[in-house]
């Protein structure tokens, strides 16, 4: 059974008092589209990730806020601004790397929340089910690209039937594997 992978840039999760130190009281997210999980949506918002050595300027902020702001880098781009971002689930940022944000109405700084996201499937429990994988297992991932296939080992499950089914690689692997546009993935075991 074959899958969507998709690149996840580097972007911004926060939370409602870091949105309005950032953009202003009372503000709210403004939804430019919709991804590929139910709920999820990429922002119009961008702000500044400010390192010891650099900073990356209009860094997405992806919604609905969060219970906790974090920010999640490919591992060059965490190198490129002298943070050490921790390979991690999403949401899981005691001792991760820390950052400035900078927004137009304020910044926010952050003494925990860089992570370089674990890649993952997101699967519904039939989704899970048909695979043969279960929540939590590690896996390995086969995406044939023209001149750049790949095997990604470590892979983690996630299964809720609120997501619906796609990996997530970050832009450091999504390159290395050489994707484009639409790649497929399969489970090898």
């Amino acid at each position: 059974m074959n899958f969507i992978v998709e690149t996840s840039a580097r972007h911004v999760h926060v939370t409602q008092e870091h949105l309005e130190i950032l953009f202003g009281k009372d503000y709210v997210l403004t939804k430019k589209k919709d991804l590929s999980q139910p709920g999820q949506y990429a922002c119009e918002e961008r702000v500044t990730v400010v390192g010891p050595k650099k900073e990356l300027k209009g860094v997405s902020i992806l919604g609905p806020c969060r219970k906790d702001t974090q920010v999640e880098l490919s591992l060059t781009d965490a190198r490129s601004i002298g943070v050490a971002a921790p390979v991690r689930e999403s949401g899981d940022i005691a001792g991760s790397g820390p950052c400035k944000l900078v927004g137009p109405c304020g910044e926010v700084e952050l003494a925990e929340g860089v992570i370089a996201a674990k890649r993952h499937i997101h699967a519904t429990t039939k989704d899970a089910a048909e695979l043969g994988v279960s929540n939590g297992e590690i896996v390995s991932v086969k995406i044939d690209t023209d001149g750049r296939s790949l095997v990604f080992g470590d892979v983690v499950v996630r299964v809720s039937d609120s997501y619906a089914l796609a990996m997530h690689i970050d832009t450091d692997e999504s390159n290395a594997a050489g994707c484009g546009r639409e790649v497929y993935g399969e489970i090898v075991k």
